[in-house]
């Protein structure tokens, strides 16, 4: 089926128009409409120049305008790139200028930050608002989404192919977030088993007719997903996910924006009838435990009966939080080991108490590959990486020597290997063992310990510094820091703030050690597990 997810989601609008294709608080999209305002937005990214291969930034809380505006260039081949919405003015210009972005559509209280990146990025042709600024907040000159979707016609539909391109920008562990290259039949092979095997289908289909056919009676049915993502759709399980709702007629849920509402969530999985909820291991599991338990205390329990299922990619969630979740509701919860790069590796697919402790299991296109290529012996005990053979990315959009490295071929198979370490059990389970490469997993945001060292050096005071990773129950890790000064006056409090002025709120270090000297190796580099355990020291204390 050579063809691109816009196409086929076009469709599906055709066959199925006036089925709900996305829920936002206070308002409906049905699929014609969805088609509809995605076509005028692809008529507005021409007149600009936007063209096939060009880069269009969604700097987007979730809701309709981020599908929208990801659809808008599926139909002109155009190529969307995520962008953190809590990226700094410099953070965001740094990845569009990485991307070469031709155009950004950007939520109204983030203006602020697109300033920057509308004076020095010069590739930027359009930049459009979705809705007002913060009131007394600055940005630059840009039309409104519905101001810019009213004055425009609706651009008629064109078939694309599957080698159209989409760009997951990552942390990744090279110190800058870099664009992972995916072609849209890749990607679409990489999740297909999530999307059509809970409809019955063994196999992608093999014509667009039939995908629109499966559509049309997975809606008739009752059985096309409500899926809500609770994450940020700029993430990659967020996205993909959603994506793939969308292709099978179902039907994208999303919060009101403003912060992490846990009870609100609930409450619209309840409300929306919301059958499949994505979430980030513990870091969105935990405040959503806790507030069951509020509830159930306060004589108000939340109801849970639409909920089927649950989907976490990418960060720890623990069995005590799964444990919780089987208690009160009859879900399934799939946890999965995947990257940006590939995947999924593993999955550790829970449908009751009895199912646990969860354990990953790998999936056939996976192997753990020892130091000198060989596969791991299952109960060795040795570690490995992770190495995943199914469909998979091009690489890294302008890295050559980071693309070799983590797509690599091995005795005549090319193999995306991130740098997950990990062991196989004796079963074949494996035990996840982290990133080796030493990248900081929070709540399954990626920081590079070298650009926070960086931040931190830039202060006066500071003489020396190293950020590690230290385990939290809730987030899988947090960042900290172990700093060197002379400077008796000189807090920890002093420090975040200095770092919050040029990197996003998640890379600032929750724990910070002020001393008066670093530990380093004879070679002059600094001791890692020392640090760790300087940290952990003053956790525990």
């Amino acid at each position: 089926m050579d063809v691109s997810f816009g196409t086929i989601w076009e469709a599906v609008a055709r066959s199925l128009p006036e089925a709900v294709a996305i829920s936002e608080p206070g308002r409906d999209y049905t699929y014609v409409e969805f088609d509809d305002r995605a076509a005028r937005l692809a008529t507005a990214l021409v007149r600009a120049g936007v063209g096939p291969g060009d880069k269009v930034a969604c700097y987007l809380y979730n809701g309709a305008p981020y599908l929208e505006t990801v659809f808008a260039a599926f139909k002109i081949g155009a190529v969307p790139v995520n962008a953190n919405y809590r990226y700094t003015g410099e953070e965001l210009s740094s990845v569009l200028e990485d991307a070469d972005a031709a155009a950004v559509v950007f939520s109204g209280e983030l203006a602020a930050n697109v300033a920057h990146a509308a004076r020095t990025v010069s590739t930027l042709r359009l930049l459009v608002r979705v809705g007002a600024r913060a009131e007394g907040a600055a940005g630059p000159e840009a039309i409104e989404l519905n101001d810019l979707l009213a004055a425009t016609d609706p651009r008629p539909a064109e078939p694309r192919p599957s080698s159209d391109q989409l760009f997951m920008y990552t942390g990744g562990t090279t110190g800058r977030p870099k664009g992972v290259i995916w072609r849209q039949g890749d990607l679409l092979h990489s999740i297909a088993v999530a999307i059509f095997h809970p409809l019955g289908v063994p196999a992608l289909p093999e014509t667009l007719g039939e995908a629109v056919e499966i559509a049309v009676s997975a809606r008739a049915g009752g059985r096309a997903p409500a899926t809500m993502p609770v994450v940020p759709l700029m993430h990659g399980t967020g996205l993909f996910n959603s994506m793939g709702a969308l292709l099978v007629g179902g039907r994208v849920i999303t919060a009101r924006q403003g912060g992490f509402d846990a009870r609100h969530i609930w409450e619209t999985v309840a409300e929306q009838r919301a059958n499949t909820i994505i979430v980030a291991g513990n870091a969105v599991a935990q405040p959503l435990v806790k507030e069951l338990i509020a509830a159930e205390q306060a004589g108000r329990p939340h109801d849970l009966g639409p909920l089927r299922s649950v989907l976490s990619s990418g960060t720890a969630f623990s069995d005590r939080l799964k444990r919780a979740l089987h208690e009160r509701t009859d879900v399934t919860i799939i946890d999965a080991i995947a990257s940006s790069e590939g995947g999924p590796f593993a999955f550790a697919i829970t449908s009751s108490v009895d199912d646990l402790p969860g354990r990953f299991l790998p999936v056939p296109a996976t192997k753990v590959i020892a130091s000198d290529d060989t596969e791991v012996v299952p109960g060795s005990g040795q570690a490995g990486m992770l190495g995943y053979s199914g469909p998979m990315p091009l690489g890294y959009y302008k890295d050559t020597t980071k693309t070799a490295a983590t797509f690599r071929v091995i005795d005549g198979v090319r193999y995306a290997i991130p740098g997950d370490l990990v062991e196989v059990e004796a079963d074949g389970a494996i035990r996840f063992l982290g990133r080796g490469s030493g990248v900081i997993n929070t709540g399954g945001e990626k920081v590079f310990p070298q650009e926070v060292e960086n931040a931190l050096l830039t202060h006066p005071a500071v003489t020396d510094a190293i950020v590690v990773g230290a385990p939290d129950d809730t987030w899988g890790e947090r960042v900290s820091a172990v700093i060197a000064t002379s400077d008796d006056t000189l807090t920890e409090k002093d420090l975040r703030a200095w770092v919050r002025r040029s990197l996003a709120g998640y890379k600032v270090p929750r724990a910070i050690v002020i001393m008066s000297a670093l530990r380093r190796t004879p070679t002059g580099k600094l001791e890692v597990s020392w640090a760790k355990s300087v940290v952990a020291e003053q956790t525990l204390g």
